[in-house]
């Protein structure tokens, strides 16, 4: 899941570094962000699962987005510091401190790490829908994440509430295509912008 990890992060700044200084103000999937405050959400989310890697336990403040003046650059660097942190886990062993999931909780580091993986394949496809360029993610890997989103993401009642990430799952389409599956059970239609 790691090697899986590097590579989704590895394409995930490829395309936000692609992305064209005209091309901040567009709408993504996200409802209600467009595409530098999905950058901005991807920066802040990768700051706080690196400090949750490396052992952090009540600074809520590492989780906070916070806009900068050179979002490519600062989600470069929060990827690299993710991998980084990640590299050295025990995914077996060591436990993570998810306050934006459950503050009360510790979270298996297996667990963590795919919750991180699905964020990224998808928002990687997020950004890359809302800006017109292709999804360079190897299909395995999104077979891996599809796995990740049946065993981690329960379609139910949840996914109705405000705050959720994703919405109730759509009816999964008959095509091979891992991602268009992953969208649909995810609640995302993998046409953009809708028609």
């Amino acid at each position: 899941m790691l090697a899986s990890h590097r590579v989704a992060m590895e394409r995930s700044v490829a395309l936000v570094s692609a992305v064209r200084d005209d091309q901040w103000s567009a709408e993504t999937p996200c409802a209600g962000w467009d595409v530098r405050a999905l950058v901005d959400h991807m920066t802040s989310e990768n700051r706080g699962f690196a400090a949750a890697a490396r052992g952090e336990r009540a600074d809520r403040s590492v989780w906070d987005s916070v806009p900068t003046d050179n979002p490519r650059a600062d989600y470069a660097t929060s990827a690299a510091d993710v991998v980084a942190a990640f590299a050295g886990l025990d995914l077996d062993a060591d436990t993570f401190w998810l306050p934006k999931i459950d503050a009360n909780r510790a979270f298996p580091a297996r667990q963590a790490v795919s919750y991180h993986l699905l964020d990224y394949v998808v928002h990687a496809w997020d950004v890359a829908v809302s800006v017109g360029r292709p999804l360079d993610m190897p299909p395995a890997i999104v077979s891996e994440v599809l796995d990740i989103a049946y065993r981690e993401v329960p379609n139910g009642p949840r996914r109705l509430l405000p705050t959720a990430g994703f919405q109730p799952a759509r009816p999964e389409p008959s095509s091979a295509d891992p991602m268009d599956r992953l969208l649909a059970v995810l609640g995302r239609s993998p046409v953009w912008p809708p028609i």
